[in-house]
């Protein structure tokens, strides 16, 4: 389902589910290899999470969600922004290699990485809610408007706009492309020269610069 690995300092999390999508037992695999991030990241360190073939993920398993009941739901909810919270604030660098398409709950696992590279030749990336016709939690909607350029987040959020790599670039959704084999390679261009970068200090600044927004999405205040 995620698979964790480490080559050097960088921890490689790869979705390996066909279309990765996100449901109960993906978010408690989610948070397991977060906590294996942070028990192994006291010195250089960095994360970069990516998938394999057509999707890096495709959202939610909206027909397996569809059956959970009220607590259940509400416990799932919770549990999803919390992961993504708490990946938005992981006190290393961390870029999304995307390698294909990432829609709705995708796309905010992408967005909740520091840096997004994506395929050149394949793949969109988007918030697809509008079209499906379901809302977008606010924790969700927080990280939309703190990460991306109001017209974008307008674009994405009213009208599900689809982002091809040149696209998301220009919109600032992503911040660079690469031809398949060697997306992984220019990711980690991204996080490499931040990985020794005093773990303290990193922790405390990214928590500043994003803290408010993960607290919204149900991270607790240290």
């Amino acid at each position: 389902m995620i698979e964790h690995t480490r080559t050097g300092n960088v921890h490689v999390l790869t979705l390996d589910n066909e279309a990765n999508l996100i449901d109960p037992g993906f978010v408690v695999r989610l948070h397991q290899v977060i906590d294996a991030v942070e028990a192994d990241s006291a010195g250089a360190a960095a994360l970069l999470l990516t998938g394999k073939g057509k999707f890096f993920s495709n959202g939610l398993n909206v027909p397996l969600i569809s059956k959970l009941d009220g607590e259940a739901m509400r416990r799932f909810g919770h549990d999803v922004g919390r992961a993504f919270g708490r990946l938005l604030i992981l006190p290393v660098p961390t870029v999304a290699a995307v390698n294909g398409h990432a829609f709705a709950g995708g796309a905010a696992l992408a967005l909740a990485c520091d840096y997004r590279v994506m395929r050149a030749d394949r793949g969109w990336i988007c918030f697809s809610e509008v079209d499906a016709g379901v809302p977008i939690a606010p924790g969700m909607m927080a990280m939309i408007r703190a990460k991306l350029p109001p017209a974008t987040a307008r674009d994405t959020v009213l009208a599900g706009k689809r982002f091809t790599a040149d696209a998301a670039i220009a919109a600032g959704f992503a911040d660079a492309k690469a031809p398949e084999d060697e997306l992984l390679a220019r990711a980690l261009e991204f996080v490499a020269p931040l990985a020794d970068k005093e773990r303290g200090i990193f922790r405390a600044l990214k928590r500043t610069l994003w803290g408010d927004v993960a607290g919204v999405l149900g991270v607790e205040r240290p």
